[in-house]
């Protein structure tokens, strides 16, 4: 895990992109992004505020404490499923 071997403050940015989303973080002075488009995107509420996306067998965990990443979330949620492949029932 790359982050647990760096020992400074772990953050990341996510990018909403028209496709996916780009996760990119810092890790012992380089910068790596993991990209993920909405149809692999998985995402799971763990515990209160616990977060955690997924991409096949990638994934970060990450805490919403405040009220702009709860909103941002929902955001992304909503581009996800605008996204969205239309199934069989909807044609």
């Amino acid at each position: 895990n790359l982050l647990i071997l760096d020992n400074n403050r772990d953050t990341c940015n996510i990018e909403l992109r028209p496709n996916g989303i780009i996760i990119r973080f810092r890790s012992l002075l380089e910068t790596f992004a993991l990209v993920i488009p909405y149809y692999k995107l998985v995402t799971f509420k763990g515990e209160i505020g616990l977060y955690t996306l997924y991409r096949d067998k990638h994934f970060i965990q990450f805490r919403s404490d405040t009220k702009a990443i709860q909103k941002f979330l929902a955001k992304m949620l909503g581009y996800k499923a605008d996204n969205a492949p239309t199934s069989i029932e909807d044609l």
